[in-house]
């Protein structure tokens, strides 16, 4: 596997961790719907949390959260209705990021963005 996707997993991994210990009950990880895909699919009281999971090196200038734009919000908002759609779920959704800055084996920074955005109609 390439470096980027095990540093991407391990990115996930943290977030996942990150959630557990902050009581959201971890639904799915890495949900795929054709092309598109859900980093982490999240319970928070009745809200169902859909999560992207932007991670960089320290040394990288730019927040990871820039790197969610509008394409990756209306894919995002398709995923989501359709697992929504697969398990009848019928709650309300929200759209959280998690930005982590650093290395595994280094220290690292977790910025959690509770509803981050809300995503346009496609």
């Amino acid at each position: 596997m390439a470096e980027h996707n095990d540093f991407g997993q391990w990115g996930e991994r943290i977030a996942a961790e990150f959630l557990e210990e902050k009581g959201y009950g971890i639904m799915r990880r890495n949900w795929r719907f054709g092309h598109r895909d859900i980093d982490i699919i999240a319970v928070d009281g009745g809200t169902l949390v859909i999560v992207e999971v932007k991670t960089r090196a320290g040394n990288t200038p730019v927040n990871p959260e820039t790197a969610v734009d509008g394409r990756k919000m209306r894919s995002l908002a398709m995923a989501a209705n359709a697992f929504v759609k697969k398990h009848g779920i019928d709650a309300p959704i929200r759209f959280d990021i998690i930005a982590i800055t650093g290395k595994s084996g280094e220290e690292y920074q977790i910025n959690h963005i509770e509803d981050a955005f809300t995503p346009l109609p496609y």
